[in-house]
C-alpha cells in the first residue's frame, strides 16, 4: 500500500514536549504514546498496524528510542541508533517513497545495518532514522513532483538545527538521503555541522548541478548500484515534473562512490560495497575529499571508486 493511499488509523496527538526536553525524556514520552497508538489501532481492528506498533516499541536490547512519534495516518518517526550524547559522527537517514508505519522495519533495518557497520570502526557513531514527512507512493503521480520534497524540506531543516542542539559539540553529522529522500535533501537548508550529503538511488534532485544545493558547504556525494532500476529512469524536468541531472552524472559536480551491484532497495545490506561507501562518508575523512571521480569504474577505496550504472 502506498503512503499516499494509507487510511487513516486512529491514534493520539504527538506527545507534548518542551523544546527544552532532554533526549532520554523524549524517548519515554514516544514509547507511552507508541504503545497506546498499538491500543487504539488494535480496538479500531487494525490488527496489522498494531502489531508492527508493538514490534517498533520492542524492538533494541535497550528498548526503542524515539525523538518524535506520530501514528496518525500513514505515521512518521524518528529513531536514534546510538548514543546521541557521546557521538562524534551522526548519520541521518531520509527514506524514499513508500515508508510509513506500515512498511517501516525494512527502513529500520537499514539503519541498524548501517549503524552496526559504523560501530565496526568507529564506536562513537549514532544513526537517526528520520521518518518525518509524508513520502509519496511509488506508483503514483506525486513521487514525479518536487511538492512532498518542499514540505519535508521545511521539517528536515529545523529538526537538523535541533539535533544539533541534542548531540556533542563535536559531532559532525551527514545526510545519507535515499530515492526521493535525495530530493528532500537537495531542498533542506542545513547547517554549518552538516559535513556530507549523499545521494543514492536518486532520481534526480531538480537541481543542475550540486553547486546548487543549499548545503551550506557539504561535501556532495552520489552513487548508484549496478542493478538499480531507477538507473533506466530518463533524467528529465518538464514543467515542474521529473528531477533533471542525474546525480552521477559528471556534470552534475558531486564525488561519485562506488555502490557495487546494489539494486534500489540494497544499499544498506550487510557486507554490502555501498553500505562500506556510505559508512566511510560518515566517518571522514576530516580534510574534503579530492575533486569529483571520473565515471569509469577504477580500483580504488569505496568512497574514491566510481561505480556507476548505465542501465
Amino acid at each position: 500500500m502506498s503512503a499516499a493511499a494509507s487510511p487513516q488509523v486512529p491514534a493520539p496527538a504527538p506527545a507534548a514536549l518542551a523544546g527544552s526536553a532532554t533526549p532520554q525524556e523524549r524517548y519515554a514520552a514516544n514509547l507511552a504514546n507508541l504503545a497506546e497508538s498499538a491500543r487504539m489501532a488494535e480496538e479500531a481492528g487494525r490488527s496489522g498496524r498494531a502489531a508492527k506498533l508493538r514490534e517498533m516499541a520492542s524492538a533494541g536490547a535497550e528498548g526503542a528510542r524515539f525523538l518524535d512519534f506520530d501514528g496518525r495516518g500513514p505515521g512518521r518517526a524518528v529513531e536514534v541508533f546510538g548514543d546521541l550524547g557521546t557521538a562524534d559522527r551522526i548519520a541521518v537517514l531520509v527514506p524514499g517513497s513508500d515508508t510509513t508505519l506500515d512498511t517501516y522495519r525494512r527502513f529500520r533495518d537499514g539503519a541498524l545495518s548501517l549503524h552496526r557497520r559504523l560501530a565496526e570502526e568507529h564506536p562513537r557513531s549514532a544513526v537517526v532514522a528520520w521518518l518525518g514527512y509524508d513520502t509519496p507512493g511509488t506508483v503514483s503521480t506525486t513521487v514525479l513532483t518536487a511538492d512532498r520534497a518542499d514540505l519535508a524540506a521545511a521539517e528536515l531543516g529545523p529538526f537538523l538545527s535541533r539535533l544539533q542542539g541534542l548531540a556533542g559539540a563535536d559531532a559532525r553529522i551527514s545526510l545519507l538521503c535515499h530515492s526521493y529522500g535525495s530530493v528532500v535533501c537537495a531542498r533542506t537548508a542545513t547547517g554549518p555541522r552538516v559535513t556530507d550529503i549523499a545521494l543514492f538511488g536518486s532520481p534526480g534532485t531538480g537541481s543542475a548541478s550540486a553547486a546548487e544545493l543549499p548545503a551550506g558547504g557539504a561535501r556532495i556525494w552520489a552513487g548508484r548500484g549496478s542493478e538499480d532500476w531507477i538507473g533506466g529512469v530518463p533524467h528529465v524536468r518538464f514543467g515542474g515534473v521529473g528531477f533533471g541531472t542525474d546525480p552521477v552524472d559528471p556534470a552534475f559536480g558531486a564525488r561519485v562512490f562506488a555502490a557495487g551491484t546494489a539494486g534500489h532497495s540494497d544499499y544498506l545490506k550487510p557486507g554490502t560495497t555501498s553500505l562500506d561507501s556510505l559508512a566511510r562518508i560518515v566517518m571522514g575523512p576530516a580534510e574534503p575529499a579530492a575533486s569529483p571521480a571520473p565515471v569509469a569504474p577504477v580500483p580504488a577505496s569505496p568512497v574514491t571508486g566510481s561505480e556507476v550504472s548505465h542501465v
